[in-house]
């Protein structure tokens, strides 16, 4: 039997998902395909517009301004989607647990997989470790997997941009 990674795996995959929106149902089902799912989704029309509200919803955790209010906007979240946990096994993957009822249709296995995966990425890396980049203008989402779990930017661009500002008030 696996452990699944469900924390690291899921909530970069919502990050990747917030931080660069796909334009259509395929191209969300391929960014599940990178972070390693394999399980098939049915196909519906609405799967792209209900993924978009989906992590529409995920990012107010992303924004909640007190550990308090992030835990209690991602337990109302995972009351929506999880169910209770279940052994299975497919695709090859070996035995590994699923927060999900079988069958779901895209936005509701990726509510669940993701409000599962911050839920155990926040409670076991930290509270503080998923933030929006503070290198002004910029809006990405940042999700801290560092070992010392100090990341404050999306990207070297925006740590650099950041840098160079500090640089310029003290020289001022």
């Amino acid at each position: 039997m696996q452990l699944n990674p469900y924390g690291e795996y899921a909530v970069l995959l919502a990050a990747s998902l917030a931080n660069n929106w796909p334009e259509n149902r395929d191209e969300i089902e391929a960014r599940t395909r990178e972070v390693g799912m394999t399980m098939p989704f049915p196909r519906r029309s609405a799967d792209h517009s209900q993924t978009r509200a989906m992590i529409d919803d995920w990012l107010r955790i992303v924004d909640a301004t007190s550990d308090e209010e992030r835990a209690e906007l991602l337990n109302l979240q995972m009351a929506q989607a999880s169910a209770y946990p279940r052994m299975v096994n497919h695709d090859g993957e070996g035995w590994h647990l699923h927060y999900r009822d079988n069958g779901q249709n895209m936005p509701l296995v990726l509510r669940s997989v993701i409000a599962v995966g911050t839920a155990l990425h926040l409670s076991t890396r930290g509270m503080h470790r998923l933030r929006r980049c503070e290198a002004e203008p910029c809006t990405q989402v940042v999700v801290d997997v560092t070992r010392n779990g100090r990341q404050r930017y999306c990207s070297v661009r925006c740590a650099n941009r950041a840098a160079v500002r500090r640089h310029r008030v003290r020289q001022a």
